[in-house]
């Protein structure tokens, strides 16, 4: 039989910095479960997202190597963006799919959706693997980084994750569970 554990409570919120739909930063007062009460505890707002790792028809991987501005040099990335207000995952990741790539798929799998930082908050990653993507209209990405989009066979895919080529969390974790998800 396993204990009862109780969430903390929040008290009191402050908003200390707000950039707006981009990053909001606040300062909670809250109740541990055994009463004992924390001041000043920082809590961050960011957009929830998706992440969508992308296999074709031909059973090839999109991905992208692009630009980050926290990333030294190029990483490569899988399809991703932030849910717009009211959007729920699934549209934002087809949305995302078509604008990246000018691509939609057959079949879409929930890989799970998970908090960035589970202290501080930022925001729920929402993951999705994406198999049957074909070409129905021209890439309209509004992406600020340089980017290529690449076609990598499974294992290619597995090499790239193994050699640390997906160099942020989110990323290395879709492709790690959608390459789970099709383990024969």
């Amino acid at each position: 039989m396993s204990k009862k554990m109780d969430s903390w409570k929040t008290l009191s919120r402050q908003k200390i910095v707000d950039f707006g739909k981009w990053l909001t930063v606040e300062n909670h007062t809250v109740e541990l479960h055994d009463g004992r009460v924390i001041e000043n505890w920082p809590w961050i707002i960011t957009p929830d997202y998706i992440n969508v790792l992308v296999e074709t028809d031909e059973k090839k991987f999109l991905c992208f190597r692009q630009t980050k501005y926290a990333i030294d040099g190029t990483s490569l990335a899988p399809v991703g963006g932030y849910l717009e207000p009211g959007e729920d995952a699934l549209t934002t990741a087809q949305r995302e799919l078509l604008e990246e790539t000018g691509c939609v798929a057959r079949e879409w799998i929930t890989l799970g959706s998970y908090i960035v930082d589970a202290n501080r908050g930022a925001a729920t990653g929402h993951l999705f693997l994406a198999r049957g993507a074909h070409r129905v209209q021209e890439r309209h990405a509004d992406d600020l980084e340089e980017q290529e989009l690449l076609l990598l066979s499974r294992a290619e895919l597995q090499a790239a994750l193994a050699a640390g080529e997906f160099k942020v969390l989110a990323w290395t974790t879709v492709v790690a569970l959608g390459l789970m998800y099709l383990k024969d």
